[in-house]
């Protein structure tokens, strides 16, 4: 399971709180076997001293002290639960938010050519689902059988303690052996179905999230409804295996129970022996087994977690693959980053583009552009210009041969604007730029008078996707994240689409003005589309 370990040391760096945490929860299991123990000696009291009463014999029986003790782990039993819950759910959502942090730094800064490779569909589950799978690793699996073994191991103290050495150690080989039964055994039996069934349900997930992108189109050719029959019977298979597993959780859960028990049984009979020979009383030889039965709610807590430590591990393996950093020495060369003092911005020799499984777009294509120098790409839809951009940015590996490039800001062809302010929009291109330097930018593509209207200014929030924009002033916003950026080269996909020729002539000398010194390179339909560029390549 090594799999887990980056995600368990970084679980782990929230030591404190997981030590409270597992405070709270031994207090709870501890106050409800202590509740379960002394109203089981309790009752097995009085009704004795009952009995005594009606056979004539003189008996006493201290109503207070038990009772007051029943009472105390009635409530700290309580209290203890509602705290462990509150706390720890707590401490599970700081943890969720630990490791999508973590894992979206990841992917927005070393995962460029591998994010290309999987559509947005794949990278919603790992965000969602599989990170799910992964943040209640601490409260589902660590904590609950760490503190398990603890209380087992506390029981068989108290069984040394009011019975005998050897009985305790029967008892602990019994409680070992559900302990197993509900953990290791139950995760070897169910790693590889669970798995693969995790590995499934993520493509049965990213299809369903395709069937619906997509559903416009599927309509248009008469197969949604095949299409969604194929889900369907993809959905029944894996309900069918996922019975599967259960039914091994079940049947581990059934042992587990079953050994519990026995131990219950035992320490019974092992105490009726105790009890005639005059070593025990009545009661005290009820509350051990009592106690042992309540282990049974303890060890429930196991088999299902442990029945989906398969899945968990399949998730932790999908995100180590797709999204931690490759180990040094390890990069094949394909793409690299020079020197910020090079004299070259971006070097791509003998470059084949294209994606995995389809025909290259572009054979054996070479380019030097040296740092401050204008290139413009023009081509008709379909020739490859923007195959050649994300390349050129590292959205995607070349197919073959190698290109180095100087860090770059990206403007895709596709206008992305996030439900939030303008603010948050444009500090997405230069997290430190100053509010100064955003109203510089917006004044850039003509968009300051538009926001200086609003009363919240950059507060100004923009809708679901920007639908607070048209179509030019999305593009523009878009294009002033991007010109925030310090990068010295930048690769304009489209620069102005949706914008009106008058607004383009007038904001792109200032935009050329702005990008001195930098590298651009800028891909459009035709010439007019581009920002000027001393150098023009047509794509054919």
């Amino acid at each position: 399971m090594h799999e887990l370990r980056p995600w368990l040391t970084l679980i782990f760096q929230r030591r404190r709180r997981l030590f409270v945490g597992a405070l709270l929860l031994l207090a709870t299991f501890i106050s409800g076997i202590a509740l379960l123990g002394l109203s089981g000696w309790f009752l097995t009291e009085t009704a004795l001293v009952g009995l005594m009463f009606a056979a004539g014999i003189q008996a006493y029986i201290n109503l207070y002290v038990p009772g007051s003790g029943i009472r105390f782990f009635a409530v700290s039993r309580t209290v203890a639960r509602y705290f462990e819950r509150l706390y720890n759910h707590n401490t599970v959502l700081r943890l969720l938010t630990d490791i999508r942090v973590t894992l979206f730094n990841r992917m927005a800064v070393a995962g460029h050519r591998d994010r290309g490779r999987k559509t947005g569909a794949h990278w919603l589950s790992r965000l969602t689902a599989d990170v799910d799978a992964l943040d209640t690793l601490y409260l589902r699996l660590v904590a609950p059988a760490a503190l398990a073994a603890v209380v087992a191991l506390m029981v068989v103290v108290l069984a040394w303690i009011l019975f005998s050495l050897q009985i305790a150690l029967v008892l602990l080989a019994l409680l070992a052996l559900a302990f197993v039964m509900a953990t290791w055994s139950v995760y070897r039996r169910t790693r590889e179905l669970a798995g693969q069934l995790n590995d499934r349900q993520e493509h049965l997930r990213s299809e369903v999230i395709e069937h619906l992108e997509g559903f416009a189109e599927l309509t248009a050719s008469g197969r949604t409804g095949k299409h969604a029959s194929r889900l369907i019977r993809h959905s029944l298979t894996l309900s069918k295996e996922q019975a599967v597993v259960d039914a091994q959780v079940g049947w581990h859960l059934a042992l587990t129970q079953f050994l519990i028990n026995l131990s219950s049984v035992v320490a019974l009979w092992a105490g009726f022996e105790l009890f005639q020979s005059g070593v025990l009383s009545g009661p005290v030889l009820v509350l051990l087994p009592i106690v042992l039965m309540g282990l049974g709610e303890v060890y429930a807590m196991l088999p299902d977690a442990f029945g989906k430590l398969g899945a968990t591990v399949s998730a932790a393996k999908r995100l180590n693959e797709d999204i931690l950093p490759a180990p040094a020495g390890s990069v094949s060369g394909i793409l690299s980053a020079t020197s910020d003092h090079s004299e070259l911005a971006l070097t791509a020799t003998d470059i084949t583009v294209g994606h995995p499984g389809s025909a290259p777009i572009l054979n054996h294509f070479s380019i030097e552009i040296k740092a401050g120098e204008r290139l413009g790409i023009v081509g008709a839809s379909g020739s490859g210009k923007s195959s050649l951009a994300d390349t050129f940015a590292g959205v995607i590996p070349p197919i073959s041969g190698n290109i180095t490039a100087l860090p770059c800001a990206y403007l895709t062809q596709t206008t992305v604007v996030f439900e939030d302010t303008v603010k948050a929009n444009l500090l997405l291109g230069n997290p430190e730029a100053s509010d100064a330097e955003l109203w510089r930018v917006l004044e850039l593509v003509e968009l300051a008078d538009r926001f200086a209207r609003e009363a919240t200014g950059l507060d100004t929030w923009l809708g679901s996707g920007g639908n607070r924009l048209s179509g030019g002033e999305a593009r523009r916003l878009v294009l002033a994240r991007v010109l925030l950026s310090n990068a010295p080269l930048l690769i304009l996909d489209e620069p102005f689409t949706g914008v009106d020729s008058e607004t383009r002539d007038r904001i792109a000398p200032h935009i050329d003005h702005w990008l001195e010194g930098r590298a651009v390179i800028s891909l459009g339909h035709g010439p007019e589309a581009l920002l000027p560029s001393g150098h023009t390549l047509h794509l054919n």
